[in-house]
């Protein structure tokens, strides 16, 4: 079974995109990533925590309304 691990910011977007979001947009505090109507922002850091990791992941998971588990994260 896998664990979350941090994650370099370009390997989130790269995962993301592989998921179906488009983007990363220009904002004014933060990028932003679209998929369909909704937005997610995507810190400045280049590295993020497993914690931040978790927080992103749980509006991703809101947004396909089913959850997204660490080995599925993993493969992308």
């Amino acid at each position: 079974m896998s664990r979350w691990t941090p994650c370099k910011r370009r390997d989130f977007i790269r995962r993301l995109r592989a998921l179906g979001f488009d983007g990363p947009l220009a904002g004014t505090r933060h990028s932003f990533m679209i998929y369909e109507s909704h937005r997610l922002a995507i810190p400045s850091n280049t590295e993020f925590s497993i914690d931040q990791v978790r927080m992103m992941m749980a509006e991703v998971e809101a947004v396909f309304g089913r959850a997204v588990t660490a080995a599925e994260w993993s493969r992308l």
